[in-house]
């Protein structure tokens, strides 16, 4: 079920390359931060990927979503270049109202 609400969340139009990348990181971000600690992190990524590979072509954000996760999987292990957004405005309600 958490994995349904953050490729929900990913799921937008119109996105910047750069803005697409963030939100795949806040998603891969919200995605680990909700798995239970002593889940099995191998078996919850692949899980993951396989879920949201559908959506890969169509989303840029899931693209960037599944990219870090199988960035986290490649032997050897490295840090991976995660970052919250840059603080900026983006239109607020009004921009949330026109895209309806």
């Amino acid at each position: 079920m958490l994995i349904a609400r953050t490729l929900n969340g990913l799921q937008a139009h119109s996105l910047t390359p750069e803005r697409a990348r963030e939100l795949g990181q806040l998603g891969y971000m919200q995605w680990l931060g909700a798995l239970p600690p002593d889940s099995d992190y191998e078996f919850e990524a692949v899980r993951a990927y396989l879920r949201a590979m559908d959506f890969i072509e169509t989303d840029p954000a899931i693209a960037a979503f599944c990219d870090l996760i199988r960035d986290s999987l490649r032997r050897p292990l490295r840090p991976l270049d995660l970052a919250l957004p840059k603080a900026r405005r983006r239109g607020g309600a009004r921009k949330r109202r026109l895209s309806i």
